[in-house]
This record gives C-alpha cells, structure tokens and sequence, in this order.
C-alpha cells in the first residue's frame, strides 16, 4: 500500500482564506507542543519532573493533522506519551504542565502524573501506561458511541511496539465484528523503546494489521501535517458512514528518546539529524506560510513569542500551584456503580 502524501504542485498558494488560516493554526499548533514539550525536558533535568516522562517532540503532525478534522463528540486516547495529544485536545497547557510536577493545579490533582491524565470535558480519556491499554478501552468508546447513536468517532493511539500486543487483536475484531466508529492511529516512529521496527515486527507496514478482520488501512507520512489532515479526512468520512473501522500507520519519528532516561544509543546522531534537518514537520509548515506569503518573518516571530508566553507561564504555574493536600490520597479510587 502506497503512502499518502498531500498533493499540491510546487509553488501553488492555498486557494482560499480558509486554507491559509489552517496552515497557521497548524503552525501554532504544532509549536506550542513542541516548546511545551522542550520546557517539560528542561523541567525533568532540574528535578521538577519525577517518574516517567515520554516527550513527542518529532510526532507533532500526527495528532494536529487529526484533530483539525475531530468532530465535537469525538474521543481521544492514548498511551503514556501524550502530552502533546492533551494540548492539541485544546486542554489548558498550565493544566498539563502542573499534573507533570504533581501540583494540585493539575489535570488529574497532581495524582497521575505525565503518564495518566484525562479530560472528559476534552473528551480525551488518557494517558495509559500499560503498553496497548488503549485499545480494548478505545475500542469500548466506540462501542459507547454507537451505542449512544452520538455521531462520534474514537481515535486511538497506538506505539508500532504495542501492534505486537494481543489485546490489539482482540480489539480489531471486536471493532470489525460490530462495526464500531473507531479509527486506530498507528504512530510508527521506528522504535519500540529501543529496538527498531525492523528487529520487532515480522510485517513492517503495520497498516496491514487488520486485513484479517476487513479492516483497510493506509500508511501516511505522518512528518507531513497536511498528508496526515487528508488521510483523516477519508478514514474519518469511512467511519462516520457506518462501515466500521479503519487504520491509519503515521509513519513518524520521535528526536528524543523513548523516555528522559533513555540516551538513545541505538541510533546514530546521523540519522536524526537527517531527519531533523529532511522532514521536520514544523519546519516544513513555515517554509510553505513563508512561501505563499501567508506570513512573513515577523508574523512567524510573533507567532513564536506568544507560544514562548504561554509556555513560561504554564510552567511558572507549575511550580506555584500548591501541593495536593495529603487527603487526596484517599479520592478517586473507588466508584459506586
């Protein structure tokens, strides 16, 4: 199966207002992630952030890409690196930044920490640090969507680590069984932990995967906002008509290592450098608002500021929003039903 790729002829200009106005919102979107993110590493090395703390730095287009085309009742959920997926939910970033230092300001009280965070009000249902948790849970949204008869879709995320996982199966079949509204976003970004989709994957285009249950799939060049906005478009347009779900492989690529503890020996300083300086997603966006003339250096620059301004402060936040009181312990671990 080919990869999708946006298609426009070099030096064509967006043909509307609207379109331009995408390309901007792209933009911002995908840097706010990206300096929220550099400030989250910066935090981690002072001793700010403890536990785990998975970065996307890289991935940005991926989850941009997608929820500019979510619809209100749609749902998110994730794995454990989702920081960036909670921002492009539209979630306030102080929120974020203060569940990461476990201040009581935070999204889940400061009690979840950067792997566990959740949003009804988003409609965004974690952050979940068990490898493919999200998918039989995912999978379950869908199942609340038809069942409600809500219109909505669910999108879940899932690592190319955790497509060897047998509860993704188990999901697809259930999903593909009773045709449920549920778009499964594959985030290759070449490296379960530290070994490669090469070493861990007897099948490499993971879009695949689901052939033995009739699900299609499509791999995307997910270092390509506009690909991956296109991509979503169809998947979304499949799914909203009833014919159960579908599969999008992002091909992508993280620039950090798995964790903030994980040095990334396995790869060489070429290689992410060649990626980096070929296909980062952000870089691509600028250089196309720069080149229709939707922006110039100084609206770029501005742009930059404003995102540098709510940076600093969610992380200011982050450090004067008081400790959960110890009570807390004993809230939100036992529910009635």
């Amino acid at each position: 199966m080919s990869t999708i790729r946006r298609k426009r002829k070099p030096g064509e200009k967006p043909q509307t207002p609207a379109d331009t106005q995408r390309l901007i919102r792209f933009y911002r979107e995908m840097l706010l992630i990206r300096r929220f993110e550099e400030k989250a590493g910066q935090l981690y090395g002072m001793g700010l952030i403890a536990g785990f703390c998975h970065l996307y730095i890289g991935q940005e287009a991926v989850v941009v890409g997608l929820q500019e085309i979510a619809g209100a009742s749609d749902s998110v959920i994730t794995s454990y690196r989702d920081h960036g997926h909670m921002l492009a939910c539209g979630i306030d970033p102080k929120a974020v930044m203060a569940e990461l230092t476990g201040r009581a300001g935070g999204l889940s009280k400061g009690k979840g920490g950067s792997m566990h965070m959740f949003s009804k009000e988003k409609r965004f249902y974690g952050g979940h640090g068990i490898v493919a948790a999200q998918a039989p849970l995912g999978t379950g949204l869908a199942f609340a969507h038809k069942y409600r008869n809500d219109g909505g879709v669910c999108f879940v995320y899932l690592g190319d680590g955790a497509m060897n996982q047998g509860q993704v199966y188990e999901s697809f079949n259930m999903a593909a069984l009773w045709k449920l509204p549920v778009i499964y976003v594959i985030e290759n970004n070449k490296y379960g932990m530290g070994t490669s989709v090469e070493r861990h994957s007897a099948s490499k285009e993971l879009c695949h995967r689901g052939e033995a249950y009739g699900i299609p799939g499509a791999a995307v060049d997910g270092m390509d906002v506009q690909a991956v906005c296109v991509a979503g478009e169809k998947a979304v347009a499949y799914v909203r008509a009833g014919n159960g779900p579908h599969i999008l492989e992002m091909n992508t690529y993280r620039y950090r290592g798995h964790s903030m503890s994980d040095p990334a020996k396995y790869r060489s300083k070429e290689e992410v450098t060649k990626m980096r300086t070929e296909h980062d997603p952000i870089d691509r966006v600028r250089a196309e608002l720069l080149k229709v003339g939707a922006l110039d250096e100084e609206g770029l620059k501005e742009i930059d500021r404003e995102i540098k301004t709510i940076v600093t402060e969610a992380a200011d936040f982050s450090q004067t929003s008081p400790e959960p009181d110890p009570s807390e312990l004993f809230t939100d671990i036992l529910v009635e039903a």
